[in-house]
């Protein structure tokens, strides 16, 4: 961990820039052990966020059996495709999108890698265990996109971190348009609010939906159409929603973010 002492990084990539990512290609190293070391001190925990948010017993199993594989596999296909991949139409400036453009970016890479973890190949080519592995990343990313997230923001404060704003733009876009087939359903149950998805092939296709969008936006340089995404379905937090979330968070008493203490050895 060296200088990065208390909180390294669980990731080193190279910079989203499009022109480097097109001259140079992409380039990610993902540190699995302090990943895994976050995932194993989580397990040993008498109270989680997995157990207080997760509607079901089978949700927790999925999670607790491919979650935290299945999420680093998201992170690799983000970082080396996801960010690598689409190119600006000629005539079309990287700053396009102006304040919007990380946000947007972000989306880009998670969406990509959302659709691309639930394709069968991905199973045939060993990197996936078995074609029920994605369901867990996708039960992980909509429950934190749309709700737990949001233990880290302040009461009355939106929602301003790009990466943040894209989780939430995500969850709640796809939410909103699967309505009508209740493809993501909220329900309610003791007075707590639980977001269960129903249809994980048809919420794939809701990603796929989005990420064409999202890069149409891109390569087309979009303002008005990035603008109009960011600001309806990244920014603002339901108040009643947000209020439970903390409640519900601070009852677990944890904090929303983790540390290592290096040991100090000494030679016997």
């Amino acid at each position: 961990m060296g200088a990065t002492y208390p909180s390294p990084p669980i990731g080193i990539n190279l910079p989203n820039a499009d022109w480097i990512r097109k001259e140079h290609g992409s380039k990610s190293v993902t540190i699995a052990n302090l990943t895994t070391a976050y995932d194993k001190a989580a397990e040993e925990l008498p109270k989680s966020v997995l157990g207080e948010f997760a509607y079901s017993q089978e949700e927790i199993d999925r999670t607790k059996k491919y979650g935290a594989y299945a999420d680093d596999i998201h992170t690799d296909l983000h970082e080396c495709l996801g960010h690598a991949s689409g190119q600006l139409l000629p005539g079309v400036a990287s700053t396009a999108l102006g304040e919007y453009q990380s946000a947007l970016e972000e989306g880009r890479a998670d969406l990509f890698a959302l659709y691309y973890i639930a394709d069968p190949k991905m199973v045939e080519l060993g990197i996936m265990p078995d074609a029920e592995a994605y369901k867990a990343e996708y039960d992980g990313y909509i429950r934190n996109g749309i709700m737990t997230q949001f233990s880290r923001v302040e009461l009355g404060r939106p929602n301003t971190e790009a990466h943040m704003q894209n989780r939430k733009l995500v969850a709640e876009w796809c939410y909103e348009k699967g309505l009508a087939d209740n493809v993501i359903e909220k329900k309610v149950r003791d007075g707590k609010t639980y977001f269960v998805i129903n249809d994980y092939e048809a919420l794939r296709g809701l990603f796929g939906d989005l990420l064409a969008e999202i890069q149409r936006i891109k390569s087309e340089g979009d303002y008005a159409a990035g603008k109009a995404l960011i600001e309806k379905y990244a920014v603002n937090i339901d108040p009643a929603l947000h209020k439970e979330v903390r409640d519900r968070y601070a009852s677990l008493e944890l904090k929303p973010y983790g540390g290592f203490v290096n040991p100090t050895i000494t030679p016997v």
